[in-house]
């Protein structure tokens, strides 16, 4: 069992909004089920997510953006709704079609990544964990690939108000376009991405010359993968280019996307990934003992993300899963072998050894020019920043406080015992 401080965010109504995601339906309740099944919850901190304010919001979406979302209310027919060329114009159409209430579902999931950002800030938590976050594509004017909130970028943006240099690494099979435009000409954020990258395959972006802009150049990694990469591919690019960025970067927190569709099997992932390949670089990232921000993201097989995501709750709390899946209300969705493992492909990994080692020696050569040794501050130097607990007067702890739900009609069973549920005072 670990000894790390882990925060697991739910909340009924964050759960209610994410099953009603077009692109994922009913994928939250699937994921909290499974945790829940294995009494994973047990082994955590549960902290009640609350929504995020217009203010959160607008750390990085335009008014422009959010004024129009409030404007949909109850939509009848939503796959029969019509987008309008104001909708489509913020990209509310093909791969984001409206859906009800859509500014109140926004603000739940934003809010459910600043509830975990705001754990780390107040060193509730070693790790802050949110599946139901991890909206990557979305962009300061509109939505995007099946993305209508960045949660990502906001999250971020309120772990600076303790954290100087942040990581932030995509594990998605899809490239982040939306997180690293957003710190393209950053320098306290570094954007790390492992995707897959072929011609039509969404969103294009994330090329290995893609290196960040300006005084922001350097600070972005992009490590394109072919098709069908498998868990060796991934375990040694991983390892390679994290051990060299985070020498280099050396971060004050973590955040990292955590999006399943690199999942063999996922629909339109077409990688080859198990869980131990994700695992083993989570693992990697746990062993560094930064602040962690673990979140969500794509995923399009709901059983195999769920069995992933479990998984990784289960990593990071340092308890160990029976392979047959328990008994629980999704119970027949992971048959027909009922098991937690993810088969790998049969499909052939069209990725070389030459290729990756020649995409390591670019990434190499781009941090040795952009990132001098002078930049690099030693982990006691920066010590005084991240591990002090905030001053009763800061900004940090005028902004935030907390309570126990225990003992309160809030508490949530899991099996036979009852889990306590924190919250944060307005």
């Amino acid at each position: 069992m670990s000894n790390r401080k882990v925060v697991y965010i739910w909340e009924e109504k964050l759960i209610q909004h994410c099953d009603r995601l077009p692109a994922v339906e009913k994928r939250a309740s699937m994921v909290h089920s499974l945790i829940t099944a294995y009494g994973l919850l047990n082994h955590v901190i549960v902290v009640r997510s609350t929504p995020a304010t217009y203010s959160d919001l607008k750390l990085f979406h335009s008014d422009l953006y959010l004024d129009h979302l409030k404007r949909f209310g109850q939509i009848d027919d939503e796959d029969g709704y019509m987008p309008t060329p104001e909708d489509e114009e913020y990209g509310l159409g093909y791969d984001c079609p409206p859906i009800s209430n859509m500014y109140e579902a926004v603000a739940t999931i934003a809010g459910s990544s600043v509830t975990a950002a705001k754990c780390l800030l107040l060193n509730l938590a070693d790790v802050a964990i949110n599946w139901c976050g991890g909206w990557h594509h979305a962009h300061r004017f509109g939505a995007e690939g099946f993305c209508y909130v960045n949660d990502i970028v906001i999250a971020i943006e309120t772990l600076k108000l303790k954290y100087s240099d942040i990581l932030y690494i995509d594990l998605d099979v899809h490239h982040g376009n939306g997180v690293q435009d957003a710190y393209n000409l950053s320098k306290s954020v570094f954007t790390l991405s492992f995707h897959k990258c072929e011609a039509g395959f969404y969103p294009g972006s994330g090329l290995i010359e893609d290196i960040g802009t300006l005084k922001g150049k350097g600070y972005m990694c992009n490590f394109p993968l072919h098709a069908f990469y498998s868990d060796a591919t991934f375990e040694y690019a991983f390892d390679n280019v994290f051990t060299m960025v985070y020498s280099c970067f050396m971060p004050d927190a973590i955040v990292v996307q955590c999006g399943a569709d690199a999942l063999a099997h996922d629909p339109i992932g077409g990688a080859g990934l198990t869980i131990r390949g994700y695992s083993s670089c989570i693992q990697k990232v746990l062993d560094k003992r930064k602040p962690t921000l673990l979140l969500g993201g794509g995923g399009y097989n709901n059983s195999n993300t769920a069995k992933l995501w479990t998984s990784l709750t289960a990593l990071v709390t340092g308890i160990e899963l029976d392979e047959i899946i328990p008994e629980h209300c999704f119970w027949m969705n992971y048959g027909p072998d009922y098991t937690l493992s993810v088969q790998p492909l049969l499909c052939k990994d069209v990725n070389t050894r030459e290729y990756i080692m020649h995409a390591i020696s670019i990434v190499k050569e781009n941090l040795s020019k952009y990132l001098q040794t002078d930049e690099i501050v030693e982990p006691l130097v920066k010590k005084r920043k991240t591990d002090e607990d905030p001053k009763p007067n800061s900004v940090i702890s005028k902004k935030l406080d907390f309570r126990s739900e225990n003992n309160m009609d809030v508490q949530y069973e899991v099996t036979d015992k009852t889990v306590d549920i924190y919250e944060f005072l307005d």
